[in-house]
């Protein structure tokens, strides 16, 4: 029985469907199932936090090379059907709650190798993998399943199109890579785009910062106007357009650049002189 078939068997036995709401598609190639856990470099050190296990495919393919899955589950008609299929493992937990509301330093329980798996819904994608990171948890990595152009935008560079504050947020917290490429035909129901596989592999050491908060104020007011060059898009954090002047010609910046032509180091740069 192929992967397809046994999410068709499983749908009809428990009498379910994808649920638009929540944005489900079962992934159905089991080889791409295996590379994801191939790309997240799970061992037998690792217990994995799985996001969204759904039918559990990728919950049985993780727990071949984990130490243990503690797999978070929203969807109510989900959590009978992983309790009886994960009944006879002893290095599976189900949790059934919102990965949003979910104290997921709880689940880490000072493990030292810890590694989040997950195919995400497409419409709360940024906000978990950003809870994630903002909580500075001790993990290692973030592997997830995400829409085609939102893993371009994760791992874009300086001057690309897909590059904005979430590239420059999520390049401060990890170092992102796209690992897989996913076509929709690999999902039922099929999706309306294409997704991949992104690993983030978290900083052990961010860039030196005098002031975080600050850091991500000038980041978001130099998206927010990105048309605008840097002489206006700065007003929102500096005192007037001398200052921006001073500031960027003390550091080197042109001041007629945009947000998407500065690197990580630049916005770092630019927040510490303020």
């Amino acid at each position: 029985m192929n992967l397809r078939e046994e999410t068709n068997f499983m749908l009809k036995k428990y009498d379910l469907k994808a649920n638009k709401k929540l944005g489900q598609n079962f992934l159905i190639d089991e080889g791409i199932v295996l590379d994801i856990v191939q790309k997240a470099e799970v061992s037998k050190e690792d217990l994995v936090i799985e996001i969204g296990p759904g039918l559990g495919t990728l919950t049985a393919a993780l727990a071949e090379s984990a130490k243990k899955v503690v797999a978070v589950e929203l969807d109510d008609n989900m959590i009978p059907v992983l309790n009886e299929r994960f009944a006879l493992y002893d290095n599976v937990e189900i949790i059934h709650n919102d990965i949003l509301k979910t104290d997921i330093n709880a689940l880490i329980k000072g493990e030292e190798h810890v590694k989040i798996v997950a195919n995400l819904p497409y419409y709360i994608t940024t906000p978990i993998v950003m809870k994630l990171l903002e909580e500075k948890l001790n993990i290692e990595s973030i592997t997830v399943m995400v829409q085609k152009e939102v893993g371009e935008r994760f791992c874009s560079t300086p001057n690309g199109k897909e590059y904005g504050a979430i590239t420059v947020s999520i390049n401060y917290y990890t170092e992102p890579e796209i690992v897989i490429d996913v076509p929709k035909e690999n999902f039922m129901p099929v999706p309306e785009v294409d997704s991949c596989v992104v690993n983030l592999k978290v900083k052990k050491e961010h860039i030196e910062l005098k002031n975080e908060k600050k850091f991500f104020q000038v980041i978001k007011a130099a998206f927010s106007q990105r048309r605008k060059n840097l002489g206006n898009s700065l007003l929102a954090v500096a005192k007037d357009k001398e200052e921006i002047k001073k500031m960027l010609e003390e550091l080197g910046i042109d001041i007629n650049k945009r947000a998407e032509n500065l690197s990580l180091e630049d916005f770092a740069r630019i927040s510490n002189w303020l």
